[in-house]
């Protein structure tokens, strides 16, 4: 597994589109998460009225509810790691990278294995980072009486890991069936902003689809990612939400990661390297 690693270090460690594309991504993590009072007190100054409430004492930050909020916001920008995913194998297969890793003893299996392994130590390291944003900002911004809960809720932390993780692996898989890295890029992006979520619309408010084809909707792949961290938001409208992660979600999410895998060690072993 050392070994494995120690291999995707040394492509990587040198190629500054990851280095650009894991900082950007940090960044704008971090930005985003952590600037939800800043908001909320700039539209207190420019006068924003919610029927007299001050939007300043939103607990956004407070405990447990930070671990949902953060996590959820976060997850929009897994996009940019899954550009690494993409940009890293399309290279081995334009480079001809991969087919000198098995000309040099290298194995379809290890090198499956050692993307994973990458791909898992870049959703850690952003679980990590997201991690860091929640104690920080909850410490600076949560009212006392939740800081008992600090650590409640940090399901959703390793919710969010899986999250990253699975949908780098549906970007690998779409890498390895196109090998093109433009091509998958612009597919994936639509495909997670608009193609998908046009389908689950569809399944959902069409007016004359049978119940069984209505629930394909929650069992969509993006969707099914997606759900692993639910909306949290409406709370504050005193909507009911779905505070928890769901055991059903993470089966559902869980059975996606493994097809992906296995689609992906299939195409591995059938296809022209």
């Amino acid at each position: 597994m050392i070994r494995l690693l120690h291999i995707e270090w040394l492509k990587l460690k040198h190629y500054r589109p990851f280095w650009i594309l894991m900082g950007l991504t940090a960044l704008i993590t971090i930005g985003v998460c952590s600037s939800g009072m800043l908001f909320m007190e700039f539209l207190k100054k420019e006068g924003a009225d919610f029927k007299g409430f001050d939007p300043t004492m939103l607990p956004l930050y407070d405990f447990p509810d930070i671990w949902q909020n953060i996590t959820y916001v976060a997850s929009f920008f897994k996009i940019l790691p899954a550009f690494i995913v993409i940009i890293s194998i399309a290279n081995e297969f334009s480079h001809r990278i991969l087919r000198q890793n098995i000309i040099d003893g290298l194995s379809k299996k290890e090198w499956l294995l050692s993307k994973i392994l990458f791909m898992g130590i870049i959703a850690i390291s952003f679980t990590i980072v997201v991690g860091l944003i929640g104690l920080v900002t909850g410490l600076i911004y949560a009212h006392l009486d939740s800081i008992q809960n600090m650590f409640s809720g940090t399901s959703f932390l390793l919710a969010y890991c899986l999250d990253v993780f699975i949908f780098l692996l549906f970007a690998m898989l779409l890498t390895l069936i196109v090998r093109r890295g433009g091509l998958v890029i612009v597919g994936l992006f639509m495909y997670t902003f608009m193609i998908e979520p046009f389908g689950v619309h569809f399944l959902n408010y069409y007016p004359h689809l049978p119940d069984g084809v209505r629930a394909m909707a929650l069992f969509l792949p993006i969707r099914a990612i997606h759900n692993l961290v639910p909306i949290p938001f409406p709370r504050y409208m005193f909507w009911e939400i779905q505070d928890y992660v769901s055991v059903k979600n993470l089966l559902v999410a869980l059975c996606w990661g493994g097809f992906f895998i296995a689609a992906s060690y299939w195409i591995l072993k059938r296809k022209d390297l």
